[in-house]
C-alpha cells in the first residue's frame, strides 16, 4: 500500500508540474489559475512565469520528496488565494447564478483541496511551529474536492447535451452514461463531505478518474505539443491531479476535523 500512497502522490504531483509548464509555452495565465484573459496579460508576463514556475518547484518537490508536508501547504494557501483573489471575486460579480461558469472556479478550490489532502495524509512527525500552525486547515481539502465533485455532478443533468458529446463515439449510450456520470459525481462528493465508506468511495472514484483521463481526456489533449488545444492538455493534467487525490483519501486516518 505504501506504493499506492506515493502513486497517488506523484499523480497529484505532476498534475500541478503541467499546470506550470503550460505557462511557458501558451501565453497568459492558464484560466484555471486566473479568469484573465491571455491578450490583456502584455506586462503581467513575469508574473505569469513566476507562477508557472512556483507550480513547477512546488510539483515536483511533491513527487520526488519525502517530507512534503510544508510544500504542500504553501501550494494549498497559494491556489486557494488565486481562487478567492481571482476566481471568486469575478465569479460574485459577474453571472453568480450561471453554475456551468464557475467551472474553473471550482477546479482550482479542488487543486487548492488536493495539496492540503497531500499535506495531511503525508503529516510528518518533525515540523516547524508555522507548519503545525498552518496545517491546521489542511482538513479542508476533501471538501473542497467534495463540493466540486457535487457540483460537477449536477453539470451533468444541466448541461446534458453538452456533456454527453464528451463520451467518445465508440460507446454507445452517451446520455446513459452521462446520467451513470453524474449520479457517481455527485455521490462520491458527498459521500467524502460526510465521511461515508470513505476508503471504498476513494478507490471507487480514483479508478472512475484513471478510466476517464485514459478513455476521454487523453484522447481529446493528444497531441500533447503548441498546436493541441491548451484547455484539452489541462483537462488531462486536471483528471491525473484530481484521480491521485481521490486515491489519497484512502490513506487519510483522520477523516474529520474535531
Amino acid at each position: 500500500m505504501k506504493k499506492f500512497k506515493l502513486t497517488a502522490k506523484i499523480f497529484y504531483g505532476l498534475g500541478i508540474v503541467g499546470l506550470g509548464i503550460l505557462h511557458f509555452f501558451y501565453a497568459g495565465f492558464r484560466p484555471v489559475i486566473l479568469p484573465i484573459p491571455p491578450e490583456t496579460t502584455q506586462h503581467l508576463s513575469l508574473l505569469v512565469y513566476l507562477t508557472g514556475a512556483f507550480l513547477c518547484v512546488t510539483g515536483i518537490a511533491i513527487v520526488v520528496s519525502k517530507n512534503v508536508k510544508a510544500v504542500a501547504l504553501w501550494l494549498g494557501i497559494v491556489l486557494l488565494l488565486f481562487f478567492i483573489l481571482g476566481h471568486l471575486y469575478n465569479r460574485v460579480t459577474n453571472q453568480p447564478t450561471n453554475i456551468g461558469a464557475w467551472t474553473d472556479a471550482l477546479k482550482l478550490l479542488s487543486l487548492s483541496g488536493g495539496a492540503f489532502i497531500v499535506a495531511k495524509v503525508f503529516s510528518n512527525v518533525d515540523q516547524s511551529k508555522l507548519t503545525a500552525s498552518l496545517s491546521r486547515i489542511s482538513f479542508l481539502g476533501k471538501y473542497f474536492f467534495g463540493i466540486m465533485l457535487i457540483v460537477f455532478g449536477i453539470d451533468h443533468f444541466i448541461y446534458l447535451e453538452f456533456v454527453k458529446t464528451l463520451v467518445p463515439l465508440w460507446i454507445p449510450g452517451n446520455v446513459f452514461w452521462t446520467y451513470v456520470a453524474g449520479v457517481a459525481l455527485i455521490g462520491s462528493g458527498l459521500a467524502i463531505v460526510i465521511n461515508f465508506q470513505r476508503k471504498l468511495i476513494s478507490i471507487l472514484l480514483g479508478t472512475m478518474l484513471l478510466l476517464w483521463l485514459i478513455l476521454l481526456h487523453i484522447p481529446r489533449g493528444v497531441p500533447m505539443d503548441t498546436s493541441a488545444d491548451p484547455n484539452e492538455i489541462v483537462s488531462v493534467l486536471e483528471c491525473l491531479a484530481f484521480s491521485g487525490m481521490a486515491f489519497l483519501l484512502y490513506f487519510d486516518d483522520k477523516p474529520n476535523r474535531f
